[in-house]
């Protein structure tokens, strides 16, 4: 059995973890830049852990801005093994209400100037998408979150939208009645398709913040209305991540659903015609295929 670290990229209003033994901001690099800043890596309840601002510690990068790619290279690089996803997200159901937690399980993607992919010319794959979060992982965010004392859906369909603008009235309309959209953010996608190419698995834990702008009796989205939920969504945030290493354990075995073998018949290029000087950059992530 492997040893197990575990990966935390923490969204908006959740820029540290407490509690973390023999703590240290370490700086990462990657094939494919720098990540959103350091990570600061030690041990909780006696279990590795890697934590990661997504936008930066004092929130300095916008959702287009994030590098996703480095990020997850460097949690590869890191040894990272299971990877919970936190953000803040606007509902489109009434009972997913603000402060509420929803496990997502499916994915909408509405991004469009975003790098989604570590492959590419010189060396092509094709993941399976299909089901692009672990259960697993997921069982362990419920439970955790359970625990902290916040209200949890488990399943969900996040939209994740370019932004950095909030929804039209029409765009959240639309969303909610035609396209069975759940949530709304700005941030997980395309980081679970890197997260899969990876071979890392990996779970969303999406905190809802407000109603985005369909509902007629919240309004519109505000910016103030959604710093002061996501505070006290963080708090239960770090409770939650604080409950995981003993929900999961110090050693991992192979992941029942293959999201640590999703690149087992994924890579099309041939050995011969591959690129040698993608091939290079891709072992942070893809070696064990390569």
């Amino acid at each position: 059995m492997a040893q197990r670290m575990i990966g935390v990229i923490g969204g908006s209003g959740l820029y540290e973890v407490e509690g973390i033994e023999d703590a240290r901001w370490r700086h990462v690099e990657t094939p494919w830049g720098d990540p959103s800043d350091a990570i600061l890596t030690g041990r909780l309840g006696g279990v590795d852990i890697a934590f990661l601002p997504r936008h930066g510690r004092g929130h300095p990068l916008d959702p287009g801005s994030v590098p996703y790619r480095a990020n997850i290279a460097a949690l590869k690089t890191l040894g990272v093994t299971d990877v919970f996803s936190v953000s803040a997200v606007g509902s489109f159901r009434e009972a997913m209400a603000p402060g509420d937690f929803v496990i997502v399980d499916q994915f909408i993607d509405r991004t469009r100037a975003r790098a989604s992919s570590f492959f590419g010319p010189g060396c092509v794959a094709h993941v399976s998408l299909a089901h692009p979060t672990c259960p697993r992982l997921s069982d362990a965010a419920e439970a955790g979150a359970a625990a902290a004392g916040a209200r949890v859906h488990r399943g969900g369909t996040y939209l994740a939208m370019e932004g950095p603008q909030f929804s039209t009235l029409a765009e959240s309309r639309m969303y909610r009645e035609h396209w069975g959209a759940d949530v709304i953010g700005m941030t997980n996608m395309p980081e679970a398709r890197l997260a899969r190419e990876a071979e890392l698995c990996y779970a969303s834990v999406a905190m809802v913040t407000d109603y985005d702008s369909w509902h007629p009796d919240h309004g519109e989205v505000e910016v103030t209305q959604i710093l002061a939920t996501a505070a006290a969504n963080a708090d239960k945030a770090r409770r939650m991540i604080a409950a995981l290493p003993e929900l999961l354990g110090p050693e991992r075995t192979t992941c029942p659903h293959g999201c640590d073998r999703a690149l087992e018949h994924a890579i099309l290029t041939v050995p011969s015609a591959r690129d040698p000087q993608m091939v290079a950059r891709l072992q942070t992530i893809a070696g064990r295929v390569l």
